[in-house]
């Protein structure tokens, strides 16, 4: 009974939170991606996640009658953008976006299910209970459990593969290691990370085998979990491929990926990744769009910027996860830990396997997290807070069992972890726990997923509506991917980085006044830079006169935006100087340099004008002014452009 009303408890949170949030950064995307997959077996629109969460959310949408836009032929990234925008906002926008996340959420569900099945089997009913409690009133999980997303579906089916290995190595049987195929095998159709699984059932077979090394039966029992292994890498392998229907080909007939996969799979960071992907797709051991995926991933991963406690760092730095998971996670998932080993070296908790096994898979995913330098998000972890759950659930009855007092601590827990989640609603996105203020002051710690993806608009609405405001500027995180119109955003646009990409530019003028809105995640300047670099650092000093869902910053007066009035004017250049109008180019850079003179993107533009009209040596000043102003300010933020211009004033 108590189960099923958690679950209830938790399906109804979720469709709640969702009910009141607009179209975060990436679901368009990935629905779009989905739907295409569904209807026209073409996988090469966002490759850089595999295909099942995105087909499972887009499924409920096959019955409706929807204005699919038509392809245009632009670079995977775009297409999936801004085709995903138009996708979901040219029909009923909350009905799919409901429907869809709907959808998802099972996978949540399935995966507190699971976490409650395998905390019971290794600790007893209470500590699955316990430890669905704390999972049904997760904010990270809340957060993103129902959202088009890939995160809460790898977490489901991780902890399915681990769950089924233990079920395998204590009572081996043929059904039992099926499961464990099938599991990876999802695992792997879901987002990348899943390769992940490998290595993590590779490490508890070897835990495995390292318990009982001393008995007669070692040798057979190592070669046992090593073909056991093999065989369910070879089913989960077999599951990809059935995820993207046994076709090497990433799109259909008659259609081709842009750029195409020798591209992709070439243009990766480090020469010895590019060989490996490439040899495995000249002998089509997986499927292409998987490989160019994979490949994405990590030219991604050297591209991002990272932002940490006020901080924006050129790359991802190694303490980042574990710095957001105490900043992100409750305090009693922040204590949980502790309690666990507390409870292990007090040998509380003799359960040597199940600890193993509990362990092990949240310490290496953490591991390679901190390897990596796409530090966007506590949401990229998210598969570690089950284990968290678990473990902690059977620590916290063990140390119960010889103590009262700590049946009390169970309850103080519990009752602070459900307290401090309830109180966060609508703004599971921005949670930070009390120690850091809380969600209205998470965009102080960290940014992006963590505090603002983009969510907010229709809060947005009712606060303007509540003050009348019918005029007003937006610097919005979420720029290209949304329609403001659709949500009856009243606002006129300011200029974003991510805007840029996505070919939204509107021209501004160098000075503001009237109620701004400014995203936290723009706020931040983690993708533009620090200091001068900032088309907003103005706001930085100033107060804001509300927050909204911790995630949009209000001020009121008047503001100087030189920067980013020129910014915008040298992306309008740019357009102008690809449509073959260098004049036209050359006045707006001209401008644009005027009102930021040691900016570098509009000094390049004007250079690239002025060579476009033919007059070189105007240009050569302009790209030595630009490198210059490269190399010295903010040198680490701006160290792409050094080599443009060393090239560009390289004499022909």
């Amino acid at each position: 009974m108590l189960v099923t009303v958690l679950l209830v408890a938790l399906a109804l949170q979720l469709a709640l939170f969702v009910s009141r949030q607009s179209q975060t950064w990436d679901e368009g995307d990935h629905l779009y991606a989905g739907y295409r997959s569904l209807t026209d077996a073409d996988f090469g629109l966002n490759p850089e996640h595999p295909p099942l969460a995105k087909m499972l959310a887009a499924l409920p949408l096959l019955g409706m009658d929807l204005r699919v836009p038509p392809l245009q032929g632009r670079d995977f990234k775009r297409e999936a953008f801004l085709g995903g925008r138009d996708f979901v906002f040219g029909n009923d926008a909350d009905t799919v976006l409901f429907r869809a996340r709907m959808s998802a959420s099972l996978l949540t569900l399935l995966l507190v299910l699971l976490a409650f099945l395998m905390a019971r089997e290794m600790f007893g009913a209470a500590a699955g209970l316990t430890a669905l409690a704390f999972l049904a009133f997760d904010p990270n999980l809340l957060a993103h459990g129902a959202l088009v997303t890939t995160d809460a579906g790898l977490s489901c089916f991780l902890l399915a593969s681990v769950y089924a290995f233990y079920r395998y190595v204590k009572a081996p049987s043929w059904s039992r290691l099926a499961l464990v195929g099938v599991a990876a095998g999802l695992a792997l159709a879901t987002k990348h990370t899943g390769l992940l699984v490998f290595p993590i059932l590779a490490a508890l077979a070897a835990a495995e085998w390292w318990r009982g090394r001393g008995d007669a039966t070692s040798g057979v029992r190592a070669w046992r979990l090593a073909g056991s292994l093999a065989l369910a890498s070879v089913l989960a392998v077999l599951l990809l491929w059935a995820s993207y229907g046994f076709r090497y080909a990433a799109r259909p007939e008659g259609l081709a990926l842009n750029p195409s996969a020798a591209e992709i799979l070439t243009g990766v960071p480090k020469p010895h990744q590019g060989t490996v992907l490439t040899t495995l797709a000249r002998w089509r051991v997986l499927p292409e769009s998987y490989l160019c995926g994979l490949a994405d991933v990590l030219v991604m991963e050297a591209y991002y910027r990272s932002y940490l406690f006020g901080r924006p760092y050129a790359h991802g730095v190694w303490f980042y996860f574990p710095a957001a998971y105490v900043v992100k996670s409750t305090l009693a998932f922040v204590i949980l830990p502790l309690v666990t080993g507390l409870a292990v070296v007090t040998r509380r908790l003799r359960a040597a396997r199940e600890v193993v096994f509990l362990a092990v898979p949240p310490l290496l995913y953490l591991v390679v997290a901190m390897s990596s330098r796409m530090n966007i998000g506590v949401r990229h972890i998210l598969p570690v807070y089950a284990f968290v759950a678990i473990l902690g659930a059977g620590a916290l009855l063990a140390l119960g069992r010889g103590d009262r007092r700590w049946r009390y601590a169970i309850a103080a827990l519990l009752a602070l972890h459900v307290g401090s989640s309830i109180r966060t609603f609508p703004a599971y996105i921005a949670y930070s726990n009390e120690l850091f203020g809380g969600p209205a002051r998470t965009y102080r710690h960290l940014s992006d997923s963590n505090s603002d993806w983009a969510q907010q608009l229709k809060s947005l609405r009712r606060y303007l509506d509540a003050r009348g405001v019918r005029d007003c500027w937006f610097a919005y995180f979420g720029q290209g991917t949304a329609d403001l119109g659709y949500y009856g955003i009243p606002c006129r646009e300011l200029p974003t980085l991510d805007g840029f990409w996505l070919k939204a530019v509107p021209q501004v003028p160098a000075e503001i006044e009237g109620t701004v809105i400014i995203s936290a995640g723009v706020l931040s300047g983690f993708e533009a830079g620090p200091g001068p670099l900032h088309p907003y650092g103005v706001f930085e000093s100033s107060t804001p006169v509300a927050n909204i869902d911790g995630g949009l910053l209000v001020y009121e007066g008047r503001f100087a935006i030189p920067l980013a009035s020129a910014l915008a004017r040298a992306e309008k250049a740019e357009a102008e100087l690809a449509a073959g109008r260098p004049d036209v180019a050359a006045e707006d850079a001209r401008q644009a340099v005027a009102l930021a003179p040691s900016a570098v993107k509009p000094a390049v533009v004007l250079g690239d004008a002025l060579i476009a009209l033919g007059r070189p040596d105007e240009a050569r000043p302009v790209y030595e002014a630009a490198l210059r102003s490269a190399r010295t300010i903010e040198p680490e933020f701006q160290e792409s452009w050094v080599g443009t211009l060393e090239q560009k004033l390289r004499p022909r």
